[in-house]
């Protein structure tokens, strides 16, 4: 499973309007050279961004684009889903005719990935462009202390 380049650049160029935009419009060339993301990428982001309502663009001097609504009302997964990423984990899609092993069955641990799916769209729901500003992301997946490791006999 892999997050394409299109999600994670677009989460960081929107990160970057929050931090450098100051309420104003920030170009799409600094933000190009600040995150080392090419500018014709950024534009065919920002482009379904803009079509989204995450951002406004600005002609002119002073020009760019600016964000339609606070960093702490952006979800992650808005910004994934304007750019018309899926986070796909399994082999098959809900749709298909044929499931995981080519056939009409789903392969043993179908639902095992299908529920990762679920829980990285829900992680990416509940995390805000904020959170990430503010640096409030980090152990936000951990639901307790980690497990002292096992040794080969046994014991711990």
């Amino acid at each position: 499973m892999k997050l394409t380049a299109k999600a994670r650049y677009a989460v960081t160029a929107m990160a970057d309007i929050s931090c450098f935009g100051e309420g104003g419009a920030v170009a799409l060339g600094d933000i190009a050279a600040r995150q080392r993301i090419s500018l014709s990428f950024l534009e065919q982001l920002f482009r379904k961004l803009r079509e989204a309502g995450l951002v406004s663009s600005q002609r002119g001097a002073g020009g760019g684009y600016a964000l339609m609504v606070k960093p702490e009302e952006i979800r992650i997964a808005d910004i994934v889903r304007a750019v018309d990423e899926n986070i796909i984990t399994t082999a098959c899609s809900p749709e298909a005719l044929k499931g995981c092993t080519g056939t009409s069955a789903r392969c043993l641990t179908h639902d095992l990935w299908d529920e990762l799916g679920r829980h990285i769209d829900v992680f990416l729901s509940a995390i805000t462009l904020q959170d990430i500003i503010d640096k409030r992301v980090l152990g936000r997946a951990s639901i307790g202390e980690p497990l002292a490791p096992v040794s080969a006999g046994g014991q711990k």
